[in-house]
């Protein structure tokens, strides 16, 4: 059984860290989040901003916080490897658990950190010679 814990090496912590990715990562955006996103070698690492324009109640910021931390979480194995920032705009906090999950899973796609769905009913491109 794998862990279902959301590690500290799975974080984007550090100050230098964010200003890197914000600086020279990529990014994509919605009016309820924007996505920064650095290719890197590490495994996936989510780091958040909510802020108090977001939300001026702690229990709807740590929502927000929340549900896009269980996300990552749950696809994490499936993303490409690098650091990404969710950036929550005032929008979130109005949105339903389901509606920042959309958002989110929107946003990493735009990004092609998530490959895309095969289309049933297709084979595979045939490999060349």
């Amino acid at each position: 059984m794998t862990s279902t814990r959301f590690p500290r090496t799975a974080r984007v912590r550090a100050r230098s860290d964010f200003d890197r990715i914000f600086q020279h990562g990529r990014r994509v955006a919605l009016p309820v989040m924007a996505l920064h996103w650095q290719s890197a070698e590490q495994d996936p690492r989510l780091g958040l901003a909510v802020s108090r324009k977001v939300d001026p109640h702690a229990v709807g910021r740590n929502r927000i916080k929340r549900a896009l931390r269980d996300t990552f979480r749950k696809l994490r194995t499936e993303l490409a490897p690098g650091d990404y920032v969710v950036v929550a705009r005032p929008g979130a906090a109005r949105c339903t658990r389901a509606e920042l999950d959309q958002a989110f899973l929107g946003l990493l796609k735009r990004a092609g950190a998530l490959p895309a769905p095969a289309v049933p009913g297709t084979m595979p491109a045939d490999p060349l010679p």
